[in-house]
């Protein structure tokens, strides 16, 4: 596929702006990408917006995790624990999910998502414990909430980085910083799964995957420094991200609904 140069220069765009929620958040590049890649970058077949933005929101995802690993906000064992047994509920909620209609997939997600912001909303103010790790004594817990958040991921096929840092908050007790760090690498592992499999039927282009990830990577530079600075204000981190997850949630209602009365 071959989009004109203000395309490409809104694939850039696209993908700061992705990067950037990533660096903040730790999560909503998956579902930030999708919709920029079809509506501002004009990517005309659906499944070449999912391959591609998979590809560079994996991409970026590894990106940022380096530099929140940098600055010591990555819980490795954690973050390997929940990853492998997210991966592995992955497949078996995406088996779930190819039987169901997707427009109520996508209805039943944003509702899910309601539930988790209100939930992260309500526990803002909580500082989590910064010597948080993974250990005999909550291994099971954190694999079960990684295969649960897999089977979450997998069933609905979007937006596994909003269920991942609410997961490893309830499962580690760990601070939200150290949370959106640890889940990039979760991220990044399910993004390049979903990838692959695209790719291999060649829904990935390039050429747009490498701007977008050019992109990705400045903003996610800023997005990991403003995580960093928001952090030490208590409760503000949890408000925005939780207020992150009503904006889309509302956002994939309106479209998930209005597409359901048109057909």
């Amino acid at each position: 596929m071959i989009l004109d140069p203000i395309q490409y220069g809104l694939g850039a765009f696209s993908g700061g702006l992705v990067g950037f929620t990533l660096g903040l958040f730790g999560g909503g590049g998956s579902i930030l990408a999708v919709p920029l890649m079809v509506y501002v970058v004009g990517v005309p077949s659906a499944h070449l917006a999912i391959g591609t933005s998979a590809f560079a929101v994996a991409a970026n995802a590894f990106a940022n995790l380096v530099g929140h690993a940098r600055l010591g906000n990555v819980k490795w064992r954690c973050a390997g624990v929940y990853s492998v047994a997210g991966i592995v509920g992955a497949f078996i909620g995406s088996s779930i999910g190819k039987m169901v209609d997707g427009q109520k997939l996508l209805i039943l997600f944003a509702l899910l998502m309601l539930v988790v912001g209100a939930l992260m909303f309500r526990k803002r103010g909580a500082e989590g414990d910064p010597g948080a790790q993974c250990s005999r004594g909550n291994v099971r817990k954190v694999a079960g909430f990684g295969g649960l958040t897999g089977v979450f991921s997998g069933f609905f096929g979007i937006g596994g980085g909003f269920l991942i840092v609410p997961g490893l908050i309830a499962s580690t007790g760990m601070p939200i910083l150290y949370a959106i760090g640890s889940s990039l690498v979760a991220v990044t592992a399910f993004g390049l799964t979903t990838a692959v499999n695209y790719a291999i039927s060649g829904y990935v282009d390039w050429l747009l995957a490498a701007i977008f990830i050019g992109g990705g990577i400045l903003g996610g530079l800023l997005g990991a420094f403003l995580a960093k600075h928001l952090s030490a204000r208590k409760g503000v981190l949890n408000s925005l991200f939780a207020t992150l997850i009503f904006v889309v949630a509302a956002y994939m209602l309106y479209r998930s609904g209005g597409q359901m009365l048109y057909t």
